[in-house]
């Protein structure tokens, strides 16, 4: 399913190094050395004259790097993957829970457990990419995963809804060639509006942790479902959320002491600087001088503010996950409805919250304005178009040729955003197993 190609360890259009810093530094050398020869000029002797000393560990920086590149490459490429589609009961009163269930099943990391498995293997953790495609407005569940983890998956699915139906699906993503003649396209990746241990809007908030009655409750799902579902013929749209185990690299320059910083040490951070807000000045008369004078309080936050960190330390107390998320729509160019795109920016409005967290665009096509002086703008937008689906296309988030900045969620956020919906959701195109099956008794005689 992966092509090990010279796409694989990214294109001319896709390098690594960050190439417009460096012909800016050459620009400023070259202006300076112009104003400044006798400044200039020496320094460039002396960095020349001393490049034994600094030229080799940069040589080998680099040299390692693109080996990290092309052994990772390489065990990715070699991995055989696979996409589930799951199709929802008829009918069930299972709340998200159960999702959060499954996910924290799947909260495995093996492979990269010693230095040979990661350095010289190239090895790395599993991810997965849990998917809602809307083709022509029939809307579809999908999990990407490794063949190796195929097993595990439905068997930790079909724990939580034992009516539910997986089978194994062609890749709709391969049926797209993103040609711009035949597709017009505008998607984005997703990233949070506060630091990662800020909760979003959870199931929970919603009521959804509890029993009810189908037509008492208020799935968040649902305004996602209805958009993906209104679309028409000749339009599609697609929804990834990449998700692995959360182990600290995002944090990996605020590292102290060789020990590992994650998203924990980030919320015991914001709770302290919470606090140290919340301190108050109290005055009080010197009995000796007579003068007035200041000194802190204790700590006395508000209601709100009571609440925050009670939210961030329950979020950051879940089981955790890398994440990111990214949305795509493609339509054929007299099918293409621009009103829509102002619907994927807003994709997960519902579970943003003005005192928690929430989801911006990010990335992608909202680099682009339509300024006047944006040159070759048609040029341009087309080839980010094509790397986007290709990008789509891979589930590539956290390593090369499209490592991208992620978020890092718990298992209730996640479970939040993608489940199985309940019969409470009844968008007409979302499609659903008609009848139960089942496994035929092992006592039948032969």
């Amino acid at each position: 399913m992966w092509k090990l190609s010279r796409d694989t360890f990214g294109s001319p259009d896709n390098l690594r190094l960050p190439w417009a810093f460096l012909i800016f530094g050459l620009v400023v050398l070259f202006v300076l050395g112009a104003l400044f020869p006798k400044v200039v000029g020496p320094a460039l002797e002396l960095a020349l004259f001393i490049s034994p000393l600094w030229l080799p560990i940069l040589l080998v920086g680099v040299a390692w790097h693109e080996w990290m590149i092309f052994r990772q490459s390489a065990f990715i490429a070699a991995e055989k993957y696979t996409v589930l589609e799951i199709k929802p009961p008829r009918s069930h009163s299972k709340t998200p829970l159960a999702m959060e269930a499954v996910l924290s099943g799947i909260h495995l990391s093996p492979g990269e457990g010693t230095w040979y498995a990661r350095a010289i293997e190239g090895k790395v953790r599993p991810w997965w990419s849990l998917e809602i495609a809307s083709i022509e407005g029939q809307l579809h569940f999908f999990i990407w995963t490794r063949e190796k983890f195929r097993r595990s998956v439905e068997s930790h699915i079909y724990a939580q809804y034992p009516g539910v139906q997986i089978t194994e699906a062609p890749d709709y993503t391969r049926l797209i060639s993103a040609n711009p003649d035949e597709w017009n396209i505008w998607g984005c990746d997703y990233s949070h509006t506060k630091p990662d241990p800020y909760p979003i809007k959870t199931y929970i908030d919603y009521g959804l942790d509890k029993p009810m009655k189908e037509y008492e409750q208020t799935d968040p799902l649902t305004n996602m479902l209805e958009f993906m579902g209104s679309i028409g013929k000749g339009e599609q749209m697609w929804v990834q959320i990449i998700i692995r185990v959360h182990k600290g690299e995002k944090y990996q320059k605020k590292n102290t002491e060789g020990k590992t910083y994650t998203w924990k040490d980030e919320a015991k951070k914001l709770v302290q600087n919470i606090r140290v807000e919340t301190v108050g000045k109290i005055k009080y008369k010197d009995l000796s001088t007579g003068e007035i004078r200041e000194a802190d309080g204790f700590p006395n936050p508000t209601k709100g503010e009571s609440d925050t960190m009670a939210a961030i330390e329950r979020n950051v107390s879940k089981l955790g996950f890398d994440v990111g998320i990214r949305s795509v729509y493609l339509a054929r160019p007299n099918h293409f409805n621009v009103s829509l795109i102002s619907g994927v920016v807003g994709l997960f409005k519902q579970l943003s919250s003005e005192g928690f967290n929430g989801f911006k665009p990010a990335h992608w096509m909202t680099a682009y304005n339509d300024y006047p002086w944006e040159l070759f703008i048609k040029k341009r937008k087309n080839i980010m178009a094509r790397r986007l689906v290709d990008a789509y296309k891979r589930r590539a988030y956290f390593f090369a040729p499209y490592k991208t900045s992620y978020m890092v969620m718990s298992t209730e956020e996640l479970a939040t955003m993608y489940h199985i919906p309940s019969a409470a959701v009844t968008t007409p195109t979302l499609q659903r197993v008609q009848s139960a099956t089942s496994i035929a008794p092992t006592n039948i005689p032969i």
